[in-house]
């Protein structure tokens, strides 16, 4: 006869956890807190219950997420997570990782189709984004007035920039018609009261809280703004509609505040700054203007213009002369070729010959005149390129501007060191002015 296994309590135990938790993958549970504790070492127990039973759940590490939501007995929750078994004491349990109040799940549903379809409208893209002021004069401000968002938003404020004009529309945030108050206070600062920059803002809370922000009217109303729109609503972690559709998105009130107005030291050290570099930027154009003046004041062709002016004229006679003995070499060519071909007819006496040559001769004449046509277009060009020099450099053609050459002894004078009393000759378009100096100034 074999021998029977005998079962030890701890194997029956841990074979009922096994079988529990490979029976059973992870699933949504709903029911109402029946017993709660919250344990310091920051696990979650409690018993959940409907009408007919109860089962017992922990929640490992759920402290804070219980805290968050306000978890107390009696309120209805949706729970995730799996059955388990605690085999030190037998028992099979519920072991959660999320929870969250009943009817979030049908909002977060509600959320996910609306972002979508807001989505596909376009409504969140880059290219609709308008640029937020850098300093803006009049800020709006859409919020509970007696909310803790509008006082950390307008103590961050008074401490930057105290003489900045705040304008504050107060809205219910939460709760039914908040949203329709929300999206009519957009209205109002668009049609009724312009700023530079409108702030949408609350604080922290449940998806039911900041639920107002998640409404397509109040989408609607921040997507047709012409006023840029900063959506600060709740915590970093927290995330609505509006946010998606605003010009910019910051994680809290307080960040809101720090973005839209700057820092005021930092601005200065800004502006003086720009200052210095203008400034500077200034004295070293000025250096450059002035080397300028002295280097063109000092060249040849202001001490001496009329001397450049007779080179040109000279190689102006140069071209002329070569033009014409081109000319007249083309046409000496011309005629002896011209008396060699009427000798040559003269000792012919065929008359095809003789019709011959005068067709040759007609052409020979036709080349000619094209050839010497052609060379005297070139000379003319290079005739009329001369000339536009020759008066781009007439320093006669600059005192037709309304500019005059001051001379003394004969010089050009080129420094406002003069003594007073000095005799100088001004020479204008028309003639000379006599001119006696009676003070002078360097820079």
């Amino acid at each position: 006869m074999s021998q029977e296994k005998i079962w030890q309590v701890y194997e029956v135990n841990s074979v009922v956890r096994e079988l529990l938790e490979n029976s059973f993958h992870p699933f949504w549970l709903e029911g109402e807190v029946g017993t709660l504790h919250i344990h310091r070492s920051g696990h979650v127990y409690l018993t959940l219950k409907d009408r007919r039973s109860q089962i017992k759940a922990v929640f490992f590490g759920g402290a804070n997420q219980a805290n968050n939501m306000n978890l107390r007995v009696g309120m209805a929750v949706e729970v995730y997570g799996q059955l388990t078994a605690y085999e030190v004491r037998g028992e099979y349990q519920f072991s959660v990782k999320t929870i969250r109040p009943v009817g979030v799940g049908a909002l977060q549903r509600k959320f996910e189709e609306l972002k979508a379809k807001l989505e596909a409208e376009g409504l969140f893209s880059p290219e609709r984004k308008k640029p937020i002021p850098v300093l803006p004069r009049t800020i709006g401000v859409i919020t509970a007035p007696g909310g803790a968002a509008i006082r950390d938003f307008l103590q961050i404020i008074n401490r930057r920039f105290p003489d900045v004009n705040i304008k504050i529309y107060p809205v219910q945030v939460q709760g039914v018609g908040a949203a329709e108050q929300i999206a009519r206070g957009v209205g109002f600062f668009n049609r009724k009261c312009p700023v530079d920059v409108l702030v949408l803002t609350r604080g922290g809370g449940s998806i039911e809280d900041l639920w107002s922000f998640n409404e397509e009217v109040v989408a609607r109303a921040v997507a047709t703004s012409v006023i840029p729109v900063i959506s600060a609503v709740g915590h970093e972690i927290d995330f609505t509609i509006c946010d998606f559709v605003a010009d910019l998105r910051v994680p809290t009130p307080s960040a809101a505040a720090e973005l839209v107005i700057g820092q005021r030291d930092e601005f200065i050290a800004r502006v003086n700054s720009a200052r210095k570099n203008m400034a500077r930027n200034l004295h070293l154009k000025l250096e450059q203007l002035r080397n300028r003046y002295k280097l063109v004041s000092g060249s040849y062709v202001f001490r001496e213009p009329a001397h450049l002016l007779r080179q040109q004229q000279q190689q102006l006679d140069e071209l002329s002369k070569a033009l014409n003995s081109a000319i007249a070499d083309s046409s000496i060519i011309a005629r002896t070729n011209l008396n060699t071909l009427q000798l040559r007819l003269a000792g012919q006496k065929s008359d095809g010959l003789i019709r011959q040559e005068q067709l040759r001769l007609t052409n020979l004449r036709h080349n000619l005149q094209v050839a010497a046509k052609q060379q005297l277009n070139r000379y003319s060009t290079a005739f009329m390129l001369l000339e536009g020099r020759l008066q781009s450099l007439n320093p006669t053609a600059v005192l037709q501007r309304g500019y005059s050459i001051l001379s003394y002894q004969g010089k050009t004078v080129t420094s406002a060191a003069i003594p007073t009393g000095t005799e100088l000759i001004a020479q204008v378009a028309d003639g000379t002015i006599n001119l006696t100096v009676t003070g002078s100034k360097q820079n």
